[in-house]
């Protein structure tokens, strides 16, 4: 039998691999493009506006003012195309995408190959990805 680990050393190695992927090139791109967007005044203004029209937003849907929630909301959309227009926020949000992809992949890759550990180890088929033979395989 394989030795077992307990969740002890899983976390230690997964905290490992984040450190890894920490020190990633997406990830320091990533860094830095948010630390721009944060000192980014006109990004800041804009993120602002937004905040404050939700909140009027908010309160126009409590009370049940749809005409203006609708003006509102126009609003809010136009602000943020202006947001998206800027190209240090296409970038950032660019790298926001990579970053997921990498957390993606990761996810991907443990999950498969755990599915494959526990496959191979019941003697099951990885081609066919079932743990045991089915009793009508020989039918086929």
């Amino acid at each position: 039998m394989t030795k077992g680990y307990t969740r002890q050393e899983i976390r230690a190695k997964a905290t490992e691999l984040a450190k890894m992927m920490a020190e990633t090139e997406e990830v320091d791109f990533f860094k830095r493009a948010e630390k721009q967007i944060n000192e980014h005044v006109k990004v800041q203004e804009l993120i602002a506006k937004i905040k404050k029209l939700q909140k009027e937003a908010v309160n126009l849907q409590h009370y049940g003012k749809s005409e203006a929630l609708k003006e509102v909301e126009a609003q809010i959309d136009a602000l943020h195309e202006e947001v998206d227009q800027i190209p240090l926020v296409q970038e950032f949000k660019e790298s926001q995408l990579e970053v997921n992809e990498l957390l993606q992949m990761v996810s991907n890759t443990i999950s498969k190959s755990v599915t494959d550990e526990i496959i191979t180890s019941m003697g099951g088929d990885l081609l066919k990805r079932r743990t045991t033979k089915s009793p009508f395989d020989s039918c086929q």
